[in-house]
């Protein structure tokens, strides 16, 4: 990416985070056809960009307001609106505010929800909003605060709910500080098996967080707001106008990312891992000066461990809140109902799953793809070509070794200037693609010094009065090492290519004489197998 580009990009990005704080619907396939050599990289951040409901919220679950809020700041109470007369102001967020209020026709109080319109994309989304907040009222629960009504007052979509009298379990930690281990583990525990009724019945929260979670007087628990809740199996996950739904501090990875084929009950269950951590720890998560830097933490960098803000947490509660919070899906708890069990589990003083050391388990982390193994998509035609220059280059040293060439300059040619041209163009044409990540820094940061040991290889067995390439078996150790990096940062799937590379540098070693023959084909294989997996990846991701 050129230096114009970076500066366009970051000018676009700002532009549109003004747009969306002041209410304005932008639409990502507007925006990537005025900027085609930017889409790739736009779409890349549209999830950490469009960030609706309390954005600014983090640890303080502190209330802003929008433009759109306005008709309701001048709003003289108690006044009637329908069939509710609005007695007070609860409170407000970036979508809505909440009123106490009586519903004249059943004479009784409940709080009620005035949906503020500026947040949201049109008159199809509105009614697509709509019939999934009617879907929540079918959720009845001791632990789910009842939705009794969603309708639509003077173009104004509402929830009615019960009101419960109480205090929030942001207020009860921002009052108190992080609360005794085993009161929060009882309490998450509950919303937990609540939440797990919810997806039973087919229905996510996505909003998970401590203002939505009201402690009653009595002590009791009660799951609110499911505003932005979905059914499972429904295209409401985003606006079609792109926007993300949920608390930036709270949201799942896949949420940030905008990534909607991997939303689901595990989804609200690491939000539920964000929750704990919040009581536990008194912040949340993911701190930062914006909501946007917010959301590339979420998707980008792993939290601090709890027990390092509170050295004396248990170990097996920190245990289950890092299961909560692990990037990839298929590591957290699969359901609610899991991690209530293990809450339980903790307080009856018994084993917790969180901790098992079952091999099938540990075999599976090693494995897994990491949350930065997204990156991997930008470069998996780039590999595919890497592969075959690294079987073009080793196939050519076999010739020349087979021919009985010794002048080491001819060597040097290939797996020096060749391989160090080819690194460039490569390196280019990962930039026109779009911004380089952190992480593709450090992975190429490897590889170059991998490139610095090969070339190092000609003057030490100069320096040792070596035959010319009798070092070479050390090429498979070398580039065994930078795929046992890529596992640790990557994926663990690539220790299998490290043992391959190893196996090959003792068969270079045992069979000189095609020793560049065996590298070359087991280096491009090594190669090209990522490479077509996550080129497909790329070409599968459906536009935004």
């Amino acid at each position: 990416m050129t230096p114009d580009q970076e500066e366009r990009l970051a000018v676009i990005l700002s532009d549109v985070a003004d747009a969306v704080c002041q209410g304005e619907i932008i639409d990502v396939e507007t925006v990537c056809a005025e900027n085609p050599d930017l889409s790739g990289e736009l779409r890349r951040l549209w999830g950490a960009l469009l960030v609706t409901d309390t954005a600014g919220a983090i640890a303080d679950e502190g209330l802003s307001s929008v433009s759109d809020t306005s008709r309701w700041k001048s709003l003289t109470l108690p006044t009637t609106i329908g069939d509710y007369e609005l007695i007070e102001e609860l409170g407000r967020g970036g979508m809505g505010v909440v009123f106490r209020a009586r519903q004249i026709s059943l004479d009784r109080e409940v709080a009620i929800k005035m949906i503020l319109r500026g947040r949201l994309a049109s008159e199809a989304d509105l009614q697509r909003f709509l019939a999934e907040a009617s879907a929540t009222a079918r959720l009845q629960h001791p632990n789910i605060v009842p939705v009794y009504e969603a309708g639509d007052i003077e173009g104004r979509p509402f929830f009615s709910m019960q009101l419960v009298v109480g205090e929030t379990l942001a207020e009860r930690v921002i009052n108190q500080g992080p609360l005794p281990q085993r009161e929060i583990a009882k309490i998450v525990a509950a919303i937990a098996r609540a939440i797990s009724f919810a997806h039973e019945q087919g229905i996510l929260h996505r909003d998970l967080k401590p203002s939505n979670i009201l402690l009653a007087v009595d002590g009791t628990p009660l799951i609110t707001d499911f505003g932005l809740a979905k059914q499972s199996g429904s295209d409401a996950n985003l606006t079609r106008s792109g926007m993300l739904v949920g608390t930036p501090a709270y949201m799942s990875p896949e949420q940030a990312g905008g990534r909607r084929n991997l939303i689901g009950p595990a989804s609200d269950v690491y939000s539920l891992g964000c929750v704990l951590y919040f009581a536990l720890t008194g912040r949340s998560p993911f701190v930062s000066d914006s909501p946007m830097e917010t959301v590339m933490l979420v998707i980008e960098q792993d939290p601090i461990a709890p027990r390092t803000l509170r050295p004396k947490l248990d170990r097996d509660l920190e245990m289950i809140v890092v299961r909560c919070l692990q990037k990839p899906v298929d590591l957290r708890y699969p359901s609610g109902e899991a991690l209530a069990q293990d809450l339980e589990a903790y307080l009856a003083d018994e084993r917790v799953a969180a901790r098992s050391g079952r091999f099938n388990q540990v075999l599976a982390r090693v494995f897994r793809e990491t949350h930065h193994a997204a990156v991997l998509e930008n470069w998996g035609t780039l590999w595919i070509w890497h592969s075959m220059v690294l079987l073009i280059a080793g196939l050519l040293t076999w010739q020349m070794d087979y021919m009985g060439v010794t002048q080491v300059g001819m060597y040097v040619a290939v797996w020096t200037i060749g391989l160090g041209a080819w690194a460039a163009v490569f390196w280019k044409l990962r930039q026109r693609m779009g911004p380089v990540t952190f992480i593709e820094r450090q992975i190429a940061h490897v590889w170059g010094a991998s490139m610095v040991a090969i070339a190092m290889l000609f003057p030490i067995e100069r320096l040792m009065e070596f035959e010319v390439l009798a070092l070479s078996p050390l090429l498979g150790v070398i580039s065994a090492m930078v795929f046992i990096i890529k596992a640790s940062m990557l994926s663990g799937i690539f220790y299998i290519q490290a043992a391959a590379l190893l196996i090959a540098a003792l068969l270079m070693a045992i069979q000189p004489d095609y020793a560049h023959l065996i590298f070359g084909v087991v280096a491009a294989a090594c190669f090209f197998i990522p490479g077509f997996k996550y080129s497909r990846r790329r070409l599968a991701v459906p536009a935004e």
